[in-house]
């Protein structure tokens, strides 16, 4: 591509330092600003009023919609200014408005966002989050620093998570939740505070899993939350339904090695 095609993907009143590493091919809008230490790769569209400061790194084909602060400063009383970072991957839809703050040192020094994730408006991503891919974040969800959410997680508008708290694969939390807890995997919680509901299983059935697989699921469940059983009694009664059924490995997992802060139960 020819400089003068790449002025004209760049609007003239964007504001570029010179030393951010630029793909030949993207889009960046009126206004917007890319700061130093910024890394973005091919195939990103970066609407109007965008800001993207750095240590950030930028995968492919991501999506950013206007008035987003993206890499800024940790929002920690402890960040003295270190060069830690936020790490973005590939296919990302980031609504308007949206905060990702980078990570600090008292932990990993990073914040990630992994694949094709949806990231509605207003949300805010603290500092040291780590997020795994399809995703989705609705409107006003915020997350507190130090928070893992694993991929395939849903989390409707609103709901706020307590740092350090760990959300599983394929749960749901409604919308106005308040999580101070840890979520398994394939639960939907939802209340303030909030409390288990039983199973995702629209989720489920969206993402293809089988009316056996969901049965042995959901007798999970009952013994998670319906058998009067101990947490260590829970995880040896999955484990032996989990026999016939590999879907429970990610479960006794998170079970077993996830939990920071005590599952909601």
């Amino acid at each position: 591509m020819s400089q003068q095609q790449q002025q004209q993907r760049i609007h003239p009143t964007a504001i570029i330092d010179p030393f951010a590493e630029l793909a030949a091919d993207i889009e960046i809008g009126p206004y917007s600003v890319i700061g130093k230490k910024v890394k973005i790769d091919t195939g990103n569209k970066i609407g109007s009023h965008v800001v993207i400061n750095g240590p950030t790194s930028i995968g492919k084909d991501n999506t950013f919609y206007q008035f987003g602060s993206i890499g800024e400063a940790p929002q920690d009383k402890k960040y003295q200014g270190e060069d830690t970072t936020l790490e973005i991957g590939d296919r990302n839809v980031i609504r308007e408005f949206t905060t990702l703050n980078r990570g600090t040192i008292q932990d990993r020094g990073t914040t990630s966002l992994g694949d094709d994730n949806l990231i509605m408006a207003y949300v805010h991503i603290a500092h040291d989050c780590a997020l795994g891919s399809n995703i989705i974040l609705a409107n006003n969800v915020a997350l507190a620093g130090h928070v893992n959410i694993h991929s395939h997680a849903i989390l409707g508008g609103f709901s706020l998570i307590h740092q350090f708290c760990t959300i599983g694969s394929y749960a749901f939390t409604a919308m106005n939740s308040v999580i101070s807890k840890d979520v398994p995997p394939y639960i939907m919680v939802s209340g303030h505070m909030a409390k288990p509901h039983g199973l995702n299983i629209e989720g489920l059935k969206r993402q293809g899993f089988s009316a056996e697989t969901i049965k042995s699921i959901r007798n999970a469940y009952k013994a998670l939350y319906r058998s009067n059983l101990t947490l260590d009694d829970a995880i040896t009664e999955i484990n032996e339904l989990a026999t016939n059924c590999s879907q429970l490995a990610p479960m006794i997992d998170f079970l077993q090695n996830n939990v920071n802060r005590g599952i909601i139960r």
